[in-house]
């Protein structure tokens, strides 16, 4: 079973970007398939954790995941703040929007490190939410590099599903350009 754990704030897309990884995982074939989120004051700006779980058969768990296979931090801030390394497992993958190298952060020995700046993949595409980048469609693309369990092209049909006409298909861009864009330290 993949369990992934998004890190964000409110209004990045982190929980819409947790049940597009879940339909995307359906589409691929997957049976068992969950997606949630957990906040607290629900405002824009808050610290947000949304959690997805794919399997190959049903899934009976039914809490947060707190030994992810895969951490999304949409927003660096969180960095600061929170330790996203928290319960990852060994081997596990920590996936980050930003320009840095991925050799830059602390953790980087302990774990494989991915970095995408999929805020300058959205502000390049004009992919902004009252005039904050969208983190979420990039962000899936650089999920979509780092594992097997879920494919870039039922991410982005699902994306174009979730968004019609050209919003979704400079979606759809973002993710495939995150894809390719992604750096990983190993």
């Amino acid at each position: 079973m993949l369990e992934v754990r998004f890190h964000g704030r409110g209004g990045q897309g982190a929980v819409t970007a947790a049940n597009l990884l879940a339909g995307a995982a359906l589409r691929d074939g997957k049976k068992g398939v969950q997606a949630f989120p957990h906040f607290g004051g629900e405002r824009r700006g808050a610290p947000v954790a949304s959690f997805v779980r794919i399997a190959d058969d049903e899934v009976r768990l039914r809490s947060r995941v707190y030994h992810p296979d895969i951490v999304v931090v949409m927003d660096r801030q969180t960095l600061e703040s929170t330790d996203v390394t928290a319960g990852v497992k060994e081997g596990g993958i920590i996936i980050i929007n930003s320009r840095k190298k991925p050799t830059d952060f602390d953790f980087s020995d302990r774990f494989r490190v991915a970095v995408v700046d999929a805020a300058g993949i959205s502000i390049s595409r004009n992919l902004l939410v009252s005039g904050i980048p969208a983190l979420n469609t990039p962000m899936l693309g650089a999920v979509a590099r780092m594992t097997e369990d879920v494919s870039l092209e039922s991410i982005m049909e699902v994306i174009r599903q979730q968004w019609k006409g050209k919003i979704g298909e400079a979606n759809a861009e973002a993710a495939k350009e995150a894809y390719e864009k992604t750096e990983v330290n190993r």
